[in-house]
């Protein structure tokens, strides 16, 4: 066994991480351009940042051991996002303090019974996109990524209480922002 062992090639670690890559974060691109695409607001743009993120994810792909893969190339992507946005859109990283979202009547419907009832959704895309980045990006990665609130907390680099803070500034003004269209259609 040991003599068969010896004459077989040796398999260098460069031949393996293209396929340890390509295993690794391929399962996770749809996720990654989906993150990309609701931060940056732009089809083009969101392919492009997937594809920075991508090659940044392959260079440093030595210092990845295995754990949280998604987690891993959705924080890559989040910074290349956040780095382009702030070269090219700096209009879109700041957040203004909204009160009213904190003090909203009582009558208004949770989230969840407005996207049962509203059934257009293009308002939904819209009211989403027009959530400052930092909301958006916290909803989407839990709401259609599925990410626990320690994951979002490790992507995103803020303190778990901040991300569950976030999330419901984020509920909030989704809520506000579904109920003043359906009135605005009555």
């Amino acid at each position: 066994m040991g003599l068969i062992r010896n004459l077989q090639p040796e398999r260098s670690s460069e031949q393996d991480e293209p396929s340890r890559f390509e295993e690794a974060i391929l399962p996770h691109l749809d996720a990654a351009y989906n993150l990309a695409r609701w931060l940056t607001r732009n089809d083009q743009d969101a392919e492009d940042m997937v594809q920075e993120a991508c090659l940044r994810a392959f260079k440093s792909f030595d210092g990845f051991y295995g754990v949280k893969a998604k987690a891993w190339l959705l924080t890559i992507v989040r910074n290349t996002c956040y780095t382009w946005l702030g070269k090219n859109r700096v209009h879109d990283l700041s957040t203004s303090l909204d009160e009213d979202v904190h003090q909203a009547e009582s009558h208004v419907p949770d989230p969840q019974a407005l996207l049962l009832r509203f059934e257009d959704n293009q308002a939904l895309r819209q009211a989403l996109e027009e959530l400052p980045a930092e909301f958006r990006e916290v909803l989407i990665l839990r709401e259609l990524e599925g990410l626990s609130y320690k994951e979002i907390a490790d992507v995103t680099g803020i303190p778990q209480g901040t991300v569950m803070s976030r999330l419901a500034r984020a509920r909030g003004r989704l809520k506000l922002s579904l109920a003043d269209r359906m009135k605005k259609e009555r």
